[in-house]
């Protein structure tokens, strides 16, 4: 029992609370009109100026919810317990007083262990002496406790929820860098078989043509900075801990094995321009994964579509894709959202320095876009 007590204690804060947002303002900006129209409206509300003004000055702690959370409980439910001194005993008694809930939900949502475990002392000290001092039988006091709960459990489960999906996306991560680590070893070994052969033929060619060995030698110092330029692209990916897929083998011609003439789905049609001589291989098998990716993804969920485009297009600087469909825009698409094939298609072009985008065409269909440099790394 001590060890779970004292890794709840233990537990850190949940990463990247939200920062403060225009809804914040806006739920603000609704909840004190309400305090104050209680205030006018309710004939039975006890010292009603001094109730409407706490409470709605209690509202602003709806704005510091996240990043401070077991402050504000300590204001918002300090404030309520120590509100009868400047009510002569009265307690305070607004039902707008609701949005508390959101405090609590807040609390386990985003606050550390220590700070949840004291924060849930100060509620429930609160809300046990309020229904203790005004009993309102036992309904009122199983309904009461079974909101509180409510609120303080869907903190806890969002919280877990979202540390699983972030344990989901490092296991991601983590195959993508070992199938990383396998690329780094087949690209390295393609260059330095060909430098041994180079080297080889070199040695026995010598002493009777020093010219080959002097060529033998250039071939040599170019596959030797090809293979350290993509190891060090690599080693950058790898250090970066982020997920890619940029499996050797692939080029951008291979695109064409993609197109089909429909006869079971969508026709795919695949048109190719540009100067794509010179193109790490990084950056082909890129764009062919994000093509490959993108002509699944319409297939799969591009609802009455008979048609999917593929360009590709080269210039001096950069490689563009664009894949487009001409699907029901009505429906839902799962990589309109960003799921983890949208994260992994972004980081991936991220990750050469390039971006990708995904969303619906103006009259009918979705459309992907990406654009990577041609070196192939970031600048």
């Amino acid at each position: 029992m001590l060890p779970l007590l004292r890794s709840v204690w233990d537990e850190p804060r949940a990463p990247n609370p939200p920062p403060r947002v225009w809804r914040d303002w806006a739920l603000v900006g609704v909840l004190v009109p309400v305090a104050v129209l209680e205030g006018v409206l309710r004939p039975d509300l006890p010292w009603r100026a001094v109730s409407v003004i706490i409470t709605a000055g209690l509202v602003f702690t709806l704005l510091w919810r996240r990043t401070r959370p077991l402050l504000m409980v300590a204001i918002a439910f300090g404030t309520c317990a120590f509100s009868p001194l400047l009510m002569g005993g009265d307690p305070l008694e607004t039902n707008t007083l609701v949005f508390l809930l959101l405090l609590s939900y807040a609390l386990c949502r985003w606050g550390s262990g220590r700070e949840v475990v004291i924060g849930l002392t100060i509620i429930l000290a609160k809300v046990g002496h309020s229904m203790i001092s005004d009993y309102p039988g036992l309904p009122d006091v199983i309904g009461g406790w079974a909101v509180v709960s409510a609120s303080i459990a869907l903190g806890v489960a969002f919280r877990y929820w979202a540390r699983a999906r972030a344990r989901e996306l490092d296991r991601v991560k983590l195959l993508e860098r070992v199938q990383l680590a396998r690329d780094l070893h087949d690209t390295v070994a393609h260059h330095v078989s060909a430098m041994a052969i180079r080297a080889q033929a070199g040695l026995a060619t010598s002493a009777s043509q020093p010219d080959a060995a002097a060529d033998a030698l250039r071939v040599i110092e170019a596959e030797a900075s090809r293979a350290l330029a993509e190891m060090g692209s690599m080693v950058r990916v790898l250090r970066q801990n982020q997920p890619a897929d940029l499996e050797p083998g692939r080029r951008v011609t291979d695109l064409r094995q993609l197109a089909s003439r429909g006869r079971s789905g969508p026709s795919v049609d695949v048109e190719i321009s540009g100067d794509l001589d010179g193109l790490p291989p990084s950056v082909e098998a890129a764009i062919y994964r994000l093509a490959q990716e993108s002509v699944t993804n319409a297939r799969r969920h591009a609802r009455h579509a008979t048609r999917i485009e593929i360009r590709v297009a080269a210039d001096d600087t950069s490689v563009h894709l664009r894949v487009s469909d001409d699907g029901d825009t009505s429906a839902t698409r799962p990589y309109g959202s960003p799921g983890y094939g949208l994260i992994g298609m972004i980081e991936r072009a991220d990750l050469l320095g390039g971006t990708c985008e995904a969303g619906p065409n103006p009259d009918r269909g979705w459309t992907v876009t990406a654009v990577l440099p041609r070196t192939g790394s970031a600048t």
